[in-house]
């Protein structure tokens, strides 16, 4: 029962979130609660809750602070040159921002950490999207892929986990994984390039449609001005059309091109602190990737610094973080929120309950490929569960049943870190909330493009590692 409750409940919370029923925080909470009931779950659901909060707590500290930093960034203008050699680098080509986009994302990816890959993605990219009227959930969906492939670094954290718990060395499991890896990252340029090639063409398409509508108006004018004048026909080539010039390799450029983060006039910048800013995010960056402080202090202390320096009057102060308080809300309710999903899958027992049902389904005839279906099995245990629940604990019975067909821990730990692009999509991660939060897009638009584009990441990545043998096909 708790099995069938454990997948209706998922299947009813993505159905809810992605037809847009619900907002993801309403349905985050309301509906593990009435499963909850439904399981005969008692009063202890709530002392779960609230102590899943404030395992959450951390991230939620993290995650609000990083919003208000990076957000100060782009209001002083620190990312303005980055963002403007991009600008040139890809032009007005769809195709090479989308690609830029994501080879940006694998590049910051590196540190291991996802919720500043995608801050500094976003800053630095989204400007560029909205300039050449690109979709933005075009930029979240190719960012969450690279971010979810290059998640298998070792110091990203699955790796390591997955070494912990069948006791090997997370080198041995990570470089012969390295082709599995690259191969993921040519598909997700391959999709990237993809993706740009259709907003050109929707762009393109945009533009001759204005073209026509204004060439219609203009002759309609003109024969009403024809007919009150009974004169002739006046020539057009003295000047251009407005809509002369059509939306090419990028489409429109131009008008409000230069507001928002890249207006050269907004009052928050601050031209002669560009090199304070500069050396104070990179000091940042460095203590995040050595990871000698928790990072919800470090952004703290640096938001602190950035405020004070920047903005050195109280009224500016609160002026910056109420700039940014619709995303820091929109972030952090859907962390609190994803509490109570994982509080409810934990302490019900549903979580177990539809791991064991899944080794159990599993044929004895199919043994020999337990490697291989691990890797399959990756994708969707990874999503509906976190990186700790199911490395420390379908893992360890998917490897001691794999070992009885001779299949070594250290193959089967390959197979479990495939599906790491499927599980970065996950509403359980903080890092791809605050992406769609930055982006300012809708969680559903995200999910209807990212969850089967990363499958395919997924697969790939088994395909290359069964194709150099560092995973048993049998």
């Amino acid at each position: 029962m708790l099995v069938t409750l454990g997948f209706t409940m998922v299947a009813l919370f993505m159905v809810l979130i992605m037809t847009k029923r619900l907002t993801p925080v309403v349905a985050l909470i309301l509906v593990p609660l009435c499963f909850a009931v439904i399981a005969g779950a008692g009063a202890g659901v709530g002392d779960a809750v609230m102590d899943q909060v404030g395992e959450f707590a951390p991230t939620a500290a993290l995650l609000f602070f990083a919003i208000v930093y990076f957000g100060l960034m782009i209001d002083v203008g620190l990312f303005d040159p980055l963002i403007r050699l991009i600008l040139r680098l890809c032009g007005n080509s769809p195709v090479r921002v989308v690609v830029g986009s994501a080879v940006l994302a694998a590049l910051v990816s590196l540190d291991g950490d996802g919720s500043t890959t995608f801050i500094i993605t976003v800053s630095a990219m989204l400007p560029l999207y909205l300039r050449l009227k690109l979709s933005p959930v075009v930029l979240t969906v190719v960012a969450n892929l690279s971010a979810g492939v290059m998640n298998v670094i070792p110091w990203g954290g699955p790796t390591v986990r997955a070494a912990t718990a069948l006791g090997v060395s997370p080198s041995e499991l990570f470089n012969p994984m390295i082709p599995s890896m690259l191969a993921g990252m040519v598909a997700v340029v391959l999709m990237a390039w993809a993706l740009g090639v259709s907003e050109k063409r929707r762009l393109q398409r945009q533009g001759l449609e204005m073209s026509l509508g204004t060439v219609q108006t203009v002759e309609v004018v003109e024969s009403r001005e024809l007919a009150l004048s009974g004169g002739g026909p006046r020539s057009r080539t003295g000047g251009s059309s407005p809509a002369a010039g059509s939306a090419g390799d990028g489409g429109p450029a131009g008008g409000d091109a230069d507001r928002g983060a890249l207006d050269p006039g907004r009052p928050t910048l601050r031209p002669r602190l560009i090199w304070f800013n500069g050396a104070l995010t990179v000091a940042l960056l460095v203590l995040l990737g050595m990871d000698v402080l928790p990072l919800p202090f470090l952004f703290m202390v640096a938001t602190a610094v950035a405020l004070l320096v920047n903005f050195p009057r109280p009224a500016e102060q609160v002026e910056r973080i109420k700039e940014h308080s619709s995303s820091i809300v929109s972030v952090v309710s859907m962390v609190f929120a994803a509490a109570v999903l994982t509080a409810v899958l934990s302490q019900t027992g549903m979580d177990t309950a539809m791991a064991n049902w899944l080794v159990d389904v599993v044929p004895d005839a199919w043994g020999p490929h337990l490697a291989v279906i691990t890797g399959v099995l990756s994708m969707p245990l990874t999503f509906f569960l976190s990186n700790d629940g199911f490395y420390f604990g379908v893992l360890p019975i998917l490897s001691q049943a794999a070992a009885e067909y001779g299949i070594s821990g250290v193959e089967m730990a390959r197979a479990s870190i495939v599906g790491q692009p499927v599980h970065f999509t996950s509403p359980l991660v903080p890092a791809m909330l605050l992406l769609v939060s930055l982006a300012k897009v809708e969680l559903a638009d995200h999910h209807r493009k990212v969850i089967w584009r990363a499958v395919v990441l997924s697969l790939v990545m088994l395909l290359a590692a069964l194709a150099t043998g560092v995973i048993p096909l049998g």
